[in-house]
């Protein structure tokens, strides 16, 4: 999906069902929010936590609507919002002693990128050419006024 606010493309992949926590999956989006593409991807890949390879996959596939739907070039994308909701809970069961139960929470979240191109500064405009303009002389520095020679004689005169 793509919108247009402000001039700007928007792309967004999202996936839903995915089994972790949300509380897990967010700590894995703060380092990649409001970073570029590539910079994400190395993030993710040196990421120990099992979630970052799911967001990587909606990370790459954010990328992949951005690049075949909007002919926009993945390098040059930037994750402008990551976020996660929370899923529905699946709840089970385990038999515990003495005939209880004890509830099992298994939750799921969904975790949507939001990607947008790039916003580079436009680059100056190289200076006009200007015709080689002969060389000027250059200024001669001006010499130190010259002291007169101190003898010993003297300054001992002086100290006197």
């Amino acid at each position: 999906m793509a919108t247009t606010q402000d001039d700007r493309m928007r792309v967004r992949a999202q996936a839903k069902w995915v089994r972790t926590s949300a509380r897990k999956a967010r700590l894995v989006l703060e380092h990649i929010r409001g970073r570029s593409v590539p910079e994400a991807r190395t993030i993710l890949a040196f990421t120990q936590r099992a979630v970052a390879t799911d967001i990587e996959k909606v990370l790459s596939s954010a990328v992949a609507n951005a690049e075949a739907n909007h002919n926009l070039v993945g390098d040059d994308l930037v994750v402008s919002a990551a976020f996660v909701d929370e899923g529905p809970v699946m709840k089970r069961w385990r038999a515990r002693a003495r005939g209880r139960a004890a509830r099992i929470r298994k939750p799921t979240c969904h975790i949507t990128v939001r990607l947008t191109p790039l916003e580079r500064a436009p680059e100056p405009a190289p200076p006009p050419a200007e015709e080689p303009k002969a060389e000027e002389p250059k200024p001669k520095k001006k010499a130190a006024p010259k002291r007169k020679p101190t003898t010993k004689k003297k300054t001992e005169e002086a100290e006197a």
